[in-house]
């Protein structure tokens, strides 16, 4: 079946022709609804006509298109167009795993890169139960920006067996039973070669066979015909890779070796595992990189490989992780270096938060701003001749730089503005104190040119986040958030802490030039804060984690190369590099909780759950508390859970950011932590997990419900528009938009009346006022202070509870929308406030009995470190 350039196929309009196999052929199309570019398999006459064939097949694509993960292809739809079934799917412009080998082995470090991103979406796919069981170079393809997309997950059981294996590596199958070969000649596992069932360790026997070609340039498997493959699958064992290519790491030998095993049971117990090994070899591969030993290397030809040597991996790998973190060089073949491990001198010994700290300009002199023992933030100035640190005679500021001259850029009257970040007045002041000059207001970052002609700033306007360099001009302009923009020591770049949401450290790490074209250097991190550039201007030092909240302290190149410099216990914040190599770090003790009264409660009490607690929604007779974990128990998607007020235990409803819960209590809205994710609806008793696609809006982690549970209002925005509140059924739709443009939203930052005819949200103007929801003018809400967000509508929809972000104590004001007349409610504050840097997520019922709020207490002491290469 060929379909010419210009057809349709459904809504999708045909391009050209990206390929063709045993399914069918596959099409570069556009999707004019959405204005985008997808894939589009259509499945051979054969298959589209039978109906068990037909029906399996979609079975199998929607288990696929469940998967959320990077490094899973995203199929958006299953359709038919006059008897044609087709596949629409993410379009990946890169190349196959097999057209990169036509160059032959690869680069080590782009070998474990690629691995790593192989086995994580693996181990994605096999924890929700789906296993691949054709995984080849033919199905693996790397974007240009370096992205592994897996893909056809699920769909080998559908191709049609072929008598010998071509050059084009067919697929072998038929129904999966017993007796039955399923897979790709020369990446089958031997089970499946031998016929028999297959689970998620055929998958990883499969990977190893891709490893090993990607480093030797030899396919482990080949003989002269499918046959005698299959038999050198099930009896014979590859020639050593290190024989092939002695550079490849010793661990990263022994996890081929492990993957290749001929019995399931000698292989990973958890793909999850796998993956881990993988990233320990790729971070620590400086500490590996001696080339093997001659012993090592030569084993005879068709020996048998070591069975139980996979054991001893991870206690392999986890020295040399040891090794490295502490500086001692320990090589693992040839040599042991002897060096100085690196020193850490404490500064600071009191009980709060430490928000910034940079080296003077001798290099020796230390200036920090920190919060102690619950007191406004201050500035500090330590000497290296004093023991002590002394205040600074300045206003409650927080530093942002310190010119060459020795002038400070500080924050004054600094709010929380997101996680770890704080937004004030601009203002210029002298180390030796004195009154500081304003500049310019709203600012939460700055730093100077080499020269301290010229300052870079970072400041939220207009529902985004802008880079200015030279003040005032912009470089740069995001809808999530950019935290700790730095000018590297040329002053020809700008590198940044990226973050796709507002209030989520989750992110990138980017750097742009002075006409603003931006480069993204890592992958996404679960938690990023601190960054700085190397003397050198060759790497950018940051420190991030995967997953919860214990950041490590990483480099990265401009070219993308990254490598681990530092891991302690508990966590990292990198703050300054002084030009001699001198580093200042903060090992923080971080924890998000929650605090309110459900119903029944006399008093106030802790609700936390975990580490990373962080509020969503309070039933509005306030039995029913939403939340989610965000931190290390959290994972990497966080986790979405309800508590109740009769203090039973805690219920897991799944993964994703907690957003709010449906007034009849059946449904959790929740989205997964990464950009362009559909709403999700979980259930809170029995049913099946729903996707809500936003065609065509982007949205952001910020939704309600309305009173009767049948529809959700989200902020979103739709391409080159601003941001505004939407209506969506959860019955599908195309969403409707509520408000005008420029609305801003945060956690969610807008309100629905109980008696669903008004949205209360802070309009373009930046004062906060009701919509109607089926159309017509806004009203403002007389008496509203600029900067203020509505919580929630009282019972009678006649007055909103307010508060205003940043503040702590976090006052909640409720305020008459008619006449204006404002009345203190509550401030909140933790009994013990030291550390507690933010209060958020501040939730009220209607009638004001109820309540939960976070609060985010950061412990922090201060270090300068020498020694870190």
């Amino acid at each position: 079946m060929t379909i010419s350039a210009g057809s349709r196929l459904g809504p999708y309009e045909i391009l050209v022709p990206l390929g063709a196999g045993g399914m069918g052929e596959v099409y570069r199309a556009r999707d004019g609804r959405l204005g985008r570019e997808v894939a589009v398999k259509v499945l051979s006459e054969e298959f589209s006509a039978d109906p068990d064939r037909r029906k399996r097949f979609e079975q199998e694509a929607r288990s696929a298109s469940a998967l959320n993960h990077p490094n899973i292809v995203t199929i958006h739809e299953i359709g038919s167009s006059n008897s044609t079934t087709y596949i629409a799917m993410e379009f990946v412009d890169g190349q196959t795993l097999r057209e990169m080998l036509h160059t032959g082995p690869l680069p080590t470090r782009r070998l474990l890169d690629l691995a790593f991103q192989v086995a994580d979406g693996l181990a994605k796919a096999h924890s929700a139960g789906i296993v691949h069981r054709d995984l080849k170079p033919e199905n693996v393809m790397v974007s240009r920006d370096g992205v592994v997309k897996i893909l056809d997950f699920g769909l080998a059981k559908l191709v049609k067996s072929t008598p010998e294996e071509s050059s084009h590596l067919p697929t072998t199958t038929n129904h999966t039973k017993a007796g039955t070969v399923l897979g790709t000649v020369g990446y089958m596992s031997p089970e499946q070669a031998s016929g028999k069932p297959a689970d998620f360790r055929s998958d990883q026997f499969s990977l190893g066979a891709i490893l090993y070609e990607l480093a030797t340039g030899k396919r482990a498997f080949q003989r002269g015909t499918s046959a005698e493959t299959l038999t050198a699958i099930i009896r014979e064992e590859p020639e050593p890779p290190a024989a092939l290519n002695p550079a490849i790491p010793t661990p990263f030998r022994w996890i081929l070796e492990r993957c290749l095993q001929k019995d399931p049971e000698e292989r990973y117990a958890s793909t999850r595992d796998l993956a881990r090994d993988i990233k320990s070899v790729r971070e620590h591969l400086s500490a590996l990189s001696e080339p093997s030993s001659p012993g090592d290397a030569v084993r005879p030809a068709g020996a048998k490989m070591p069975r139980k040597r996979g054991r001893f991996l991870r206690m392999a790998v986890g020295a040399a992780a040891l090794l490295a973190a502490l500086g001692a060089g320990a090589l693992l073949h040839k040599s042991v270096a002897k060096s100085t491990p690196p020193s850490y001198q404490q500064i600071t010994f009191s009980s709060g938060t430490i928000r910034a700290a940079r080296f003077a300009p001798d290099g020796q002199t230390i200036i920090y701003s920190a919060a102690w023992d619950g007191k406004p933030l201050k500035l500090y100035l330590k000497h290296p001749s004093s023991p002590d640190s002394l205040p600074l005679d300045i206003p409650s500021a927080n530093l942002l730089g310190i010119s060459p001259s020795g002038e400070m850029a500080i924050a004054l009257d600094c709010a929380s503005s997101h996680p770890g970040i704080c937004r004030g007045t601009l203002a210029r002041a002298a180390l030796t104190g004195g009154a500081p000059r304003r500049v310019a207001e709203g600012i939460q970052d700055a730093d100077w040119s080499s020269d301290g002609s010229n300052m870079l700033v970072a400041r939220d306007a207009g529902g985004k986040a802008r880079i200015e360099y030279p003040q005032g001009k912009q470089l740069y302009e995001t809808s999530g958030h950019v935290s700790y923009a730095r000018l590297s020591p040329k002053g020809d770049l700008i590198a940044f802490l990226d973050h796709p949401f507002p209030l989520d450290d989750a992110g990138t790490v980017a750097v742009i030039d002075l006409a603003g074209k931006k480069k993204t250097l890592t992958g996404q991190w679960a938690s990023e804060h601190g960054l700085a550039w190397a003397p050198s201007g060759e790497e950018i030092w940051f420190t991030a984690t995967e997953a919860g909240a214990n950041r490590s302290l990483y480099a990265v190149t401009l070219s993308g190369r990254l490598r681990v410099v530092a891991r302690v216990p508990g966590g990292l914040k990198l703050h300054d590099i002084a030009r001699n190599g001198r580093i200042l770090l903060t090992r923080e003790s971080p924890r998000v909780g929650i605090i309110g009264m459900l119903k029944g409660d006399a008093r106030e009490r802790d609700m936390s759950f975990l580490d990373y607690s962080f509020a969503a929604d309070l039933a509005s007779d306030a039995q029913t508390l939403l939340f989610d974990e965000e931190g290390e128990a959290g994972g990497a998607n966080y986790t979405v859970h309800l508590r109740h007020a009769d203090q039973s235990p805690v219920v897991r409803l799944g993964e994703g950011n907690a957003l709010a819960l449906s007034p009849d209590g059946t449904w959790a809205l929740s989205m997964l932590p990464a950009a362009n994710s559909p709403f999700l609806l979980l259930p809170t008793g029995t049913g099946e997990r729903k996707q809500i696609p936003t065609l065509g809006v982007t949205a952001e982690q910020a939704a309600t419900w309305s009173p009767d549970s049948k529809t959700i209002y989200f902020a979103g925005r739709e391409a080159n528009h601003s941001l505004r509140v939407y209506s969506q059924s959860i019955e599908g739709g195309k969403p409707r938009a509520v408000t005008p443009e420029g609305i801003t939203a945060a956690l969610p930052g807008f309100a629905i009346s109980p008696n669903g005819l008004l949205l209360a949200a802070v309009g373009p103007d930046h004062r906060l006022a009701v919509f109607p929801v089926g159309g017509g003018s806004p009203r403002p809400v007389a008496g509203a202070l600029e900067g203020e967000f509505p919580l929630r509508f009282t019972s009678d929809s006649r007055a909103l509870y307010v508060w205003k972000r940043g503040e702590v104590p976090a006052r909640i004001t409720r305020i008459e929308i008619e006449t204006g007349k404002r009345e203190t409610w509550k401030d909140l504050l933790p009994a013990d406030p030291a550390g507690v840097e933010r209060i958020s997520n501040v939730l009220v019922t209607p009638d004001g009995k109820g309540y939960a709020y976070c609060f985010a207490r950061l412990l922090s002491d201060l270090f300068v470190v020498q020694g870190l290469k």
